[in-house]
């Protein structure tokens, strides 16, 4: 019967450890490298803290050796005051309650500070289908043109081998995204 908790309780205990740490860096205080920082011309425009997973998938690579491979995210990001704002998923994209959506391709990283975690990325977003709720123009995430995940903590892929093909693995993650227009 508890055997079926335990992903939930480690998930839960990354997660709480993750906002702990967050305390200490919120997004507005993350100062990037160099390589992570936005075009100057570009423009804050939303701050945000995630919560979800990376979830990676057993395949065979190509010496026949199974090996864990990356899927896809799934995370909620968070406004400064706790609503739910923004959903993230697979492309990478995000998507907005209001129904606008971006996608998004990396441009620059780099590791995180935090021993065993996703790195922190850059990533400019290549599409945008800039509609709102009722299919109107100028959707919340309309007009952002990059998306930094800064302050990672957790999400790499998990450190036991796999051990059988398709098997699927959840590594809990947290960071703060800051888009940028």
């Amino acid at each position: 019967m508890f055997r079926n908790r335990l992903p939930y309780l480690r998930v839960f205990t990354v997660l709480a450890a993750a906002c702990l740490a967050a305390g200490s860096a919120p997004a507005q205080s993350a100062v990037p490298t160099s390589s992570l920082l936005t075009p100057a011309n570009a423009k804050p425009y939303a701050s945000t803290t995630a919560t979800g997973v990376q979830i990676y998938m057993c395949e065979y690579d190509g010496s026949h050796h199974l090996t864990w491979l990356f899927r896809s995210p799934h995370a909620t990001l968070y406004d400064p005051v706790g609503r739910a704002v923004i959903q993230h998923d697979a492309g990478p994209s995000w998507q907005a309650q209001d129904g606008s959506r971006i996608v998004g391709h990396p441009i620059a990283q780099m590791a995180s500070a935090s021993a065993d975690s996703i790195p922190q990325l850059l990533l400019e977003t290549k599409s945008d289908d800039g509609k709102g709720e009722k299919g109107e123009k100028g959707g919340e995430l309309s007009n952002v043109r990059y998306v930094q995940r800064l302050n990672t903590v957790g999400g790499a892929a998990p450190a036991q081998m796999c051990t059988a093909e398709h098997q699927i693995a959840y590594s809990p993650y947290f960071a703060n995204y800051v888009f940028w227009k």
